[in-house]
């Protein structure tokens, strides 16, 4: 599981990114991604959320999202991407 944390801008994305195909290499066969700590962060967490995503697929493993605050939901439907990280979408490909 890989959970983010508190604050997640332009900057922590930048360094959360370079380590997510490892995260979602060691994850077995599902990527669950914690984000109910997110309190401050911007578009760089749905980039961040879509990289961990489209790692998952790759690696042929579904993926889910838990915890997201209303506000990322919110940016993300503004995004027109909210179906890629609501908690149905690891089941889809």
């Amino acid at each position: 599981m890989l959970t983010l944390p508190p604050v997640l801008t332009h900057l922590m994305a930048a360094q959360l990114a370079g380590g997510l195909k490892q995260v979602v290499l060691a994850d077995p066969g599902e990527v669950v991604v914690d984000a109910s700590a997110l309190q401050q962060f911007d578009s760089s967490a749905l980039a961040v959320l879509l990289e961990c995503r489209r790692l998952a697929l790759v690696a042929g493993k579904s993926f889910s999202v838990q915890g997201a605050p209303e506000r990322l939901l919110r940016l993300a439907d503004l995004y027109g991407v909210e179906a890629l990280i609501s908690p149905a979408a690891g089941a889809s490909a």
